[in-house]
């Protein structure tokens, strides 16, 4: 897209956004190209801005969901169950909004959000749309195994695409469309409503003190709505702005002093940068305080059996008698990062401070069944903390060991020029990885090696008492 048809597709939504009854738009804000650092559109402050000011409001009939658009209208039947088999259901919101948002998309100027959906993205960064050579940088990142592309494009062939050959006349102009045109219009609208829609509390909701009431669903659970302006918000994990509920419009106000020239930051929640490449497709320094590692059941396992020399027969044995329902075969890797400040930032430094609370508990349940099954694997020296420790390294080894690559080398290959956007983000992604693996192996060793010294001056001193 050209820079004139971006700057006069800006214009023009904010010319429609500005005419809706009861929206606002400060004129202390501005909406910028932001193509440059691949971050589309965003907002940026004209002068400097205080602490709790309004800077824009959106009126909650001008968000695009089931309640707003004509489709519940015309197609009642997809938004009600009609019988106890699957293809009967009605649409989660998820699939709800995604049929929602091509609908609109087909109804073309017919449409009373056209300027809004010109503005929204062609295409995506998300891993979704990636090749298999560039998901190959992400390494062992998890980040590989939660794309989801064949359940979607299931839920697509199944759902959306009879409903829309079901009905020409409501989906008009769909009848140019081959199947495969149709399935790259819902990756399109199903992209969209990954990173930008919201979650809508509604009157019948419960109150709950501990949510602001604009969070993304993904259990299809709750109606689901596109935010117009809302979402021309780029976000981090250190913000200026907030958007708060009202009964009839959402008010997006600044959280702290905003200098001339900063751009408006929304906060998308704590989310590692694996996650926001998978919903968003962009990633921050920022949030790399967040990332994550998972660590699988099988690789600790894996390491008890190194470290107290057990045999694979009894490793068998002695989960064979653990309740399975309460064994857990991933467990979370992060650091303690704590809430951010009232005014979006960090309220102190991200640090690993131990072992994940679930894994602690289900190695230490293990070790004291192995115990049970064989008193002589565990020296009576050994305490069991030392242990879950040493447990701890070896398994830590064992994951980075998982990636082809040193930080020393993604470092190297972040200093050159010759990676693309999506391969850039994929590399920073497998090293903020490796960072907390480094990080939280490290943790773990100086505590072993504390605990053998330790033990070694307990023992010297019983000695020398025993002289």
């Amino acid at each position: 897209m050209t820079a004139e048809d971006f700057t006069a597709r800006t214009a023009a939504f904010l010319q429609w956004f500005k005419a809706l009854p009861g929206a606002t738009f400060s004129d202390a804000i501005e909406i910028v190209d932001l193509r440059s650092r691949d971050a589309g559109r965003g907002i940026v402050a004209l002068r400097d801005i205080p602490a709790d000011t309004t800077l824009f409001t959106i009126p909650r009939d001008a968000i695009i969901n089931s309640d707003t658009s004509s489709l519940r209208e015309k197609l009642p039947g997809l938004f009600e169950s009609q019988g106890d088999e699957d293809e009967q259901q009605a649409l989660d919101s998820w699939s709800a909004l995604i049929l929602i948002m091509m609908y609109e998309f087909f109804l073309g100027h017919q449409s009373k959000w056209k300027p809004y959906i010109d503005v929204l993205p062609l295409t995506f960064d998300t891993p979704m749309f990636w090749s298999e050579e560039e998901l190959s940088y992400l390494q062992a990142s998890a980040t590989v195994n939660k794309i989801g592309k064949a359940d979607a494009e299931e839920m697509f062939r199944t759902r959306l695409i009879p409903a829309i050959r079901g009905n020409p006349s409501v989906f008009v102009s769909s009848g140019d469309c081959s199947d495969e045109d149709l399935i790259g219009l819902a990756h399109r609208m199903g992209s969209t409503v990954m990173a930008y829609a919201f979650d809508l509390e509604n009157e019948e909701a419960e109150n709950d003190d501990e949510s602001d009431g604009w969070v993304e669903d993904r259990e299809g659970k709750s109606m689901m709505g596109m935010v117009a302006m809302a979402d021309i918000l780029n976000a981090d994990a250190e913000f200026n702005a907030h958007v708060n509920h009202g009964d009839e419009e959402l008010t997006v106000t600044s959280i702290r002093d905003i200098k001339a020239g900063e751009e408006i930051l929304n906060y998308y929640g704590p989310h590692p940068n694996s996650e926001l490449l998978r919903r968003y497709g962009y990633i921050t320094e920022k949030h790399s305080r967040y990332d994550v590692v998972e660590i699988p059941w099988d690789a600790v396992q894996h390491s008890l059996m190194s470290e107290l020399g057990v045999p694979q027969d009894i490793m068998a044995e002695t989960m064979d008698k653990m309740d399975q329902d309460d064994l857990e075969d991933i467990f979370v890797l992060e650091r303690d990062s704590g809430e951010p400040n009232p005014d979006g930032t960090f309220a102190g430094p991200a640090v690993v401070d131990g072992m994940p609370p679930d894994l602690k508990e289900q190695l230490k349940a293990t070790i004291k069944l192995l115990q049970k099954v064989d008193g002589n694997l565990i020296s009576d020296k050994r305490k069991r903390d030392d242990i879950l420790r040493s447990t701890m390294v070896e398994t830590l080894r064992l994951i980075a060991s998982r990636y082809s690559t040193t930080i020393a080398e993604d470092e190297i290959l972040l200093a050159q020029d010759s990676l693309t956007c999506r391969q850039r983000m994929a590399v920073r992604v497998r090293l903020g990885e490796k960072k907390l693996l480094q990080e939280a192996f490290d943790h773990f060793s100086e505590m072993v090696v504390q605990e053998a010294a330790d033990t070694a001056s307990a023992t010297t001193k019983k000695a020398k008492r025993s002289e």
